[in-house]
């Protein structure tokens, strides 16, 4: 191809990969100016800008509970995603398993099986244990909807790391448990803290599930939208949108700043 076709081609898929992307995520931009808008529902574009919603979202007293609930929530299930997502990762990478397909085939399951399914398979076993709506119920949903995000970063951070270091380590004397948190876990740990961001986020933002295994004594963000959208529709679901993008962004630049921090080293 004449190299001014061929840079034509490269500026026009350019072009169009820009387009795609930036259809994709107009919807989230257009959240911020709704969220704006003087008036009591939701409209685009928006009559006068007021910052009136997000005093309305900071000040309700459902929409704070909803909220801390579903980040203590959160935060409980990144600890407890990421420990047992990461120990599945080293059976997987690193250990003799016969069954290690099996585990690692399982440990992504949760990905592939519909949510919708899984909130219907939970409350039916979480409702004869009056675990619907508790903070336990939802930390064991969370954690196993969490852990093949984790499971998928921790182990290409494992496989990008030479077995070869683990070996000298063990032949210099130090044992399993010293080369661990000697050598492997200083190298993963860029992929671990990226996985816990993944796992934060798919907690935090999870609404299918929340709408089977909520109540009334306990409500996720998700649910609490959920039921606005149907019987309160006004810019405060907006508001409550724009803080979660932030924060999804500032987590994610957090992780990407710590994974390249520890490249640069």
């Amino acid at each position: 191809m004449h190299p001014l076709g061929r840079a034509a081609a490269l500026i026009g898929a350019g072009l169009l990969v820009g387009i795609i992307l930036f259809f994709l995520i107009l919807p989230t931009l257009l959240i911020i100016p709704m969220s704006l808008s003087q008036t009591d529902y939701i409209q685009f574009p928006p009559q006068g800008l007021t910052w009136h919603w997000y005093r309305v979202y900071f000040s309700d007293p459902d929409w704070m509970a909803a909220t801390w609930f579903s980040v203590r929530i959160a935060i409980a299930t990144t600890a407890s995603a990421t420990i047992i997502g990461t120990m599945a990762s080293l059976a997987i990478v690193r250990g003799d398993l016969p069954f290690k397909n099996a585990l690692q085939v399982l440990s992504v399951g949760p990905m592939i099986v519909p949510h919708v399914v899984f909130g219907v398979a939970l409350y039916l076993v979480f409702s004869p244990l009056q675990l619907t709506g508790s903070f336990v119920g939802f930390l064991i949903a969370h954690t196993v909807l969490a852990i093949p995000y984790v499971v998928i970063t921790v182990t290409a951070s494992l496989q990008r790391l030479d077995p070869m270091l683990e070996l000298a380590s063990l032949s210099c004397g130090a044992n399993r448990r010293q080369t661990f948190f000697r050598i492997v876990l200083p190298n993963i740990a860029p992929g671990i803290a990226s996985a816990a961001v993944f796992a934060f986020l798919a907690s935090f933002d999870e609404a299918t599930v929340a709408f089977f295994i909520s109540d009334t004594g306990g409500k996720s963000i998700g649910r609490k939208m959920f039921e606005d959208i149907d019987f309160n529709l006004t810019p405060v679901i907006a508001a409550a949108s724009a803080v979660f993008v932030a924060v999804s962004l500032l987590l994610m630049a957090t992780a990407h700043l710590l994974t390249t921090r520890k490249a640069g080293q």
